[in-house]
This record gives C-alpha cells, sequence and structure tokens, in this order.
C-alpha cells in the first residue's frame, strides 16, 4: 500500500498542503490549510468506484490513469 504525506507549508503569502511536488491552494492561516489537508487526506482513504484521473507531476507533466476505486493510500498529515 502506498503513503502519502500531506506537509502543510508557508506558500504564495499564506499557507498550503503538499503532496508529492503537488500544492493545495492557498490558505489564510496555518490552521485552515491544516483542516484541509486533514479533509483532503481523510478523503483519499476512502474506496470509491474505479475511473479515470488525471494529475499533474512535480515537472508539471500531465498523467491519466485508471485508478481501482478499492486500492487506497494510507496517509497522514504534517507540519
Amino acid at each position: 500500500m502506498a503513503h502519502l504525506t500531506y506537509k502543510i507549508i508557508q506558500h504564495d503569502g499564506g499557507w498550503a498542503y503538499c503532496v508529492d511536488g503537488s500544492f493545495s491552494e492557498t490558505y489564510r492561516t496555518h490552521d485552515a490549510a491544516m483542516v484541509a489537508a486533514r479533509i483532503a487526506a481523510g478523503e483519499q482513504r476512502v474506496a470509491g468506484d474505479t475511473h479515470g484521473i488525471a494529475y499533474e507531476d512535480a515537472q508539471g507533466v500531465l498523467h491519466e490513469e485508471l485508478s481501482d476505486g478499492a486500492d487506497r493510500p494510507d496517509t497522514s498529515v504534517e507540519g
């Protein structure tokens, strides 16, 4: 099982969470970014339907994959 860590960092004049090189939107406070990261991390663990996904990696390359709804990562939040 994969593991993803959501890290709270200062970003663009506020706070954001970063996962594997991808940044969230910017939040005004550290606490707001922490709440958003905990929600996102929790949703990441929930099984769902198998469907196609698209994401951009740290180098800006777009990837498209089939996501098995039962194959969910373990997650944590730091910061």
